[in-house]
């Protein structure tokens, strides 16, 4: 691979070669004929790929041409010669300013971009490869230009004996939404470790919503800012996994063979909606097996829509893929995805998939898994190793349907 400048200097030769191309034609030619303002060709050419400096060195190189080709037709100090040398000196001119605004504009930009990365990394902490029993890979796609995050968030934090996950969307998109983000972010870091159920998390979590909408929600906007969340709770010991969602999507569980369903959950109302208390949150218990990957989402993956209007049909796409790596599963649906929608998503997605090895990493994580949440001491109930007859959904076979049980 070359690098980038080799492929500077290379492109630099074609300036150079129209300065002293033009030149030996305009001296070729009848005297009658003049080629000279065609050298300001060079510093506009020379403009698309280099800088300021750059450019202003083949502006001088101009400018000396066309002053040489009046000398060798004795010809310097005429009125027409002055005249091209000065239209050429003050375009070759103008095109050094475009390149300073053009370098200041991207020093503006990368700016931009180092601050939005800063603000990600801190409201979206990279999660850990590997955490308890799970491997784990992440992507997050924004729907704005230029922006890195937005309205959609997840997390991971390891207690004594499980990881608890949580993935949420809220309302909105893009910029608006990152302020509630963040609360529903530190919330749950907080007291991800200090609550024994996630019915009990997740009506924390709606208090400390419901605060923030208290104080920052718009007028024109009352009760119509909202947070759909799913928490997770993955055991060590069981080859199980626990949920509350809160009106968010179920995951999809992808098993080896390319087996692919979806758990029938029991969503409560979404945060910001309404306190219910811990008893209006339900707890579904799924079977979650060594070999296993379970596949999160936000709405923006299954809402996303072709040319043609059309939903992306995730369960099929993912079905593909099953036996891939989380990393190389999340790298398909990106590539996928993109795809389906012609390269630009309408609203912000992301995606977390945790894939069960059979080898549990018990103890404390340093590094990356210490930012992820405290690792604090978290009581479980016990549950069945199993799924109850119901707990999934085969995927396509039959679309998810509404759930119609009360929270």
């Amino acid at each position: 691979m070359r690098q980038p400048w080799k492929s500077s200097q290379a492109l630099l030769l074609i300036p150079v070669v129209l300065i002293v191309t033009i030149t030996v034609v305009d001296l070729l030619v009848p005297a009658d004929v003049h080629l000279g303002p065609l050298l300001v060709i060079a510093p506009a050419i020379t403009a698309s790929f280099a800088g300021p400096w750059t450019t202003g060195v083949i502006g001088l190189l101009t400018v000396a041409a066309q002053a040489f080709i009046g000398w060798h037709f004795d010809a310097l100090f005429t009125r027409n010669v002055l005249v091209q040398i000065l239209a050429i000196a003050v375009l070759s001119a103008l095109v050094v300013f475009y390149c300073l605004a053009r370098e200041r504009h991207r020093a503006e930009l990368a700016q931009v971009r180092s601050v939005a990365e800063a603000a990600q990394h801190v409201l979206l902490w990279p999660l850990p490869e590997r955490i308890g029993p799970l491997q784990i890979a992440c992507l997050y796609l924004a729907a704005e230009n230029e922006a890195q995050i937005g309205g959609d968030l997840y997390a991971a934090t390891r207690t004594d004996n499980a990881v608890r996950v949580m993935i949420g969307d809220v309302r909105g998109k893009g910029l608006s939404a990152i302020g509630e983000a963040a609360v529903l972010l530190g919330a749950f870091r907080e007291a991800a470790h200090r609550h024994t159920t996630l019915p009990d998390l997740a009506a924390n979590l709606e208090e400390s919503v419901a605060r923030y909408l208290t104080d920052f929600e718009p007028a024109e906007e009352a009760g119509e800012r909202f947070a759909t969340t799913l928490l997770l709770e993955i055991p060590d010991g069981d080859h199980i996994t626990r949920m509350t969602s809160c009106g968010h999507p179920p995951p999809l569980l992808l098993s080896p063979g390319g087996a692919v369903t979806a758990p029938s959950l029991h969503p409560a109302p979404p945060l910001g909606i309404g306190a219910i208390g811990p008893a209006g949150y339900s707890l579904d218990v799924v079977s979650f097996q060594p070999g296993d990957t379970l596949l999160l989402y936000t709405d923006g993956v299954i809402e996303a829509r072709d040319a043609a209007g059309g939903f992306y049909p995730f369960g099929e796409r993912a079905a593909q893929w099953t036996g891939a790596s989380p990393e190389a599963l999340l790298h398909h649906i990106r590539r996928d995805l993109l795809a389906h929608v012609g390269g630009r998503l309408a609203d912000d997605a992301a995606l977390i998939a945790l894939h069960r090895t059979p080898t549990v990493h018990r103890g404390r994580h340093t590094g990356r898994g210490l930012r992820l949440g405290g690792l604090g001491h978290s009581a479980h109930e016990e549950a069945p190793a199993a799924d109850p007859p119901d707990s999934t959904r085969s995927w396509p076979d039959s679309p998810p349907a509404e759930d119609t049980h009360p929270p």
